[in-house]
């Protein structure tokens, strides 16, 4: 690795937390207003990228009917799919060390930052984070990129951008990383196949969260 990086942007859903269960049951209820079937298998997609394009995507749906089968998936996830959840065992020790390190972190997630805020909080892990931040619930700022964009110019003048380094599990995380210029480390325990992450080209692919701490501690 090139740097000992200081500052660490984290992907939230298959980064940080398992949420499958979560997601794929309120996509599974949003489909069920449209008679539509779906295995919470089959629904594994939608875990990582903007709701927006998975639902146009994988069923078709039009810019008019995208907003609306969205409020339905919220309906079911803020009352009881966001507390479908768990955090990957070892990252609550692994954030506690990054940060008694003096390690500046920060949450970088295409989720809407309202749910990302109450997932953190639940999990009590929120305190470690510089700034939680997300999509914004009217369906702008979507795309990792542009998330990690409104976080790096949040940081201007405290950190280091080349010290800078984005986690996560999809192919999004680690091309939205390189279209703003950081390094990337992929994390194969989360929702992302191996082929998926190996064509993204992060800078690493590490599977486990010890082996994500030995990339990020050691440098």
């Amino acid at each position: 690795m090139k740097n000992i990086y200081s500052s660490i942007l984290f992907d939230l859903d298959g980064t940080l937390t398992d949420s499958a269960e979560g997601v794929t049951k309120s996509v599974q209820y949003a489909l069920k207003k449209y008679n539509i079937e779906a295995t919470l298998e089959e629904l594994k997609a939608f875990i990582g990228p903007p709701l927006q394009r998975s639902f146009k995507e994988v069923y078709g749906f039009n810019a008019g009917a995208i907003d609306e089968v969205i409020k339905h998936y919220r309906e079911y996830y803020s009352e009881t799919g966001i507390y479908q959840n768990r955090v990957y065992p070892n990252i609550p020790e692994l954030l506690a060390e990054l940060d008694s390190r003096g390690k500046n972190l920060y949450v970088a997630t295409s989720k809407p930052t309202v749910f990302a805020e109450k997932i953190l909080h639940y999990f009590k892990l929120d305190h470690h984070f510089k700034a939680i931040t997300g999509s914004n619930l009217d369906g702008t700022r979507v795309e990792k990129k542009d998330v990690i964009a409104h976080v790096l110019k949040m940081m201007e003048g405290k950190g280091e951008k080349e010290k800078t380094v984005m986690v996560g599990d999809r192919k999004h995380d680690i091309l939205g990383a390189k279209a703003c210029g950081l390094d990337s480390i992929a994390v194969a325990y989360g929702y992302g196949s191996a082929a998926e992450l190996e064509a993204a080209g992060p800078l690493h692919i590490v599977q486990s969260v010890e082996g994500l701490g030995e990339k990020l501690l050691s440098g």
